[in-house]
């Protein structure tokens, strides 16, 4: 299960800005506290989206910030995955035990997304209809899948840019990877 009430309170220790407690509202009646964070590479667990954005802060203001509370650095780790709300949905399947023989009715994760959007940029939205982000923090907050987003697969070297121009861009997508890989464990599946 999630540690809902420890993103809470990181959240209201570090957010300060017009509109983030109305943001925080609007997540507590989504699934925000209760989605996965992947359908089954990393955190793929109920509560694993606010584990995910937990780990990457820790890791953030741990690397970045000497475990300082930064403004800046909370909106992007906890909220740059805020387009996960609301975009997975349960499913069973039936698999085999190895062990017994038996046929056992499993659940999954699948992906539902009903606005399509845009990984990054579906985030930067979603926050914006509730409090204003800084340039650095939307752009941070759009690129932080660095070479996974569509668009440098499709070639754009936006996101390059974005790592020049913005350092707060860097140090969101390192901390990303650090939480996904180092300290989450991405399963293969």
């Amino acid at each position: 299960m999630s540690n809902t009430q420890e993103y809470i309170d990181e959240y209201k220790k570090a957010i300060f800005r017009q509109g983030s407690q109305e943001l925080l509202e609007w997540m507590k009646n989504t699934d925000f506290f209760s989605a996965p964070a992947s359908s089954k590479f990393h955190s793929a667990y109920e509560g694993g989206l606010c584990d995910h954005s937990l780990n990457v802060y820790k890791a953030m203001i741990n690397r970045y910030n000497n475990g300082a509370p930064d403004e800046s650095m909370a909106i992007c780790a906890l909220l740059h995955d805020l387009c996960k709300a609301q975009f997975y949905k349960i499913n069973y399947r039936n698999v085999k035990d190895d062990e017994t023989g038996k046929w056992e009715k499993v659940q999954y994760y699948t992906i539902d997304d009903k606005f399509p959007y845009g990984h990054g940029e579906k985030s930067v939205f979603l926050i914006e209809r509730f409090m204003k982000l800084k340039i650095d923090e939307a752009v941070a907050i759009r690129w932080h899948m660095g070479g996974f987003d569509e668009a440098v697969k499709g070639g754009s070297f936006s996101a390059s840019s974005a790592y020049e121009k913005y350092p707060l861009a860097v140090m969101l997508h390192i901390s990303d990877i650090e939480a996904t890989y180092l300290i989450e464990g991405v399963q293969r599946k």
